[in-house]
């Protein structure tokens, strides 16, 4: 599993701001859940026959370490109490950072990080400053005028 961020906010609107704002931010929402009584979010698609059932699914597949497992109770016992969580995968130490950020701002209850610093092949951005690519050059060509055909000569289209 990779980079996870939760965090506990008192109640469902609290929580619900937060992941505005993340998503204003710039974060995916893919990789933004809320997950709250009344919107299981991604918990509600676990294969379990209750709301307590899924959220303690949901919980022990985001938090998967053997010293995490106690999470997924507590987690689920706060939802039915009235709280709510922001789970986020950010992508990268920039997005991880960022999440942290505002998250922080915004005072949760608890908050939780799993593998933090393992952020595999995924990035947020690229490592340096400024752009992929800088300058294209196109000659000029008899053969097509399309630069779909220019870059990709072996490759057919309809125009």
């Amino acid at each position: 599993m990779s980079a996870v961020i939760l965090a506990v906010f008192p109640d469902f609107e609290s929580a619900e701001q937060v992941r505005v704002k993340l998503v204003q931010d710039g974060f995916p929402t893919d990789r933004v859940e809320l997950t709250a009584s009344r919107e299981l979010g991604r918990a509600a698609l676990q294969p379990a026959e209750s709301p307590h059932g899924k959220c303690v699914q949901y919980f022990s597949t985001v938090l998967a370490r053997e010293d995490e497992r106690h999470y997924a109770e507590t987690l689920t016992q706060r939802i039915e109490n009235g709280a709510a969580t922001i789970t986020v995968h950010p992508r990268g130490a920039l997005e991880t950072n960022r999440a942290t950020e505002i998250i922080q701002q915004s005072h949760p209850a608890d908050m939780l990080g799993h593998d933090l610093t393992k952020h595999g092949w995924e990035r947020a951005s690229a490592r340096n400053d400024g752009y992929w690519i800088q300058h294209v050059w196109l000659e000029a060509s008899p053969d097509t005028d399309c630069i779909y055909c220019r870059l990709f000569p072996t490759r057919s289209h309809s125009h």
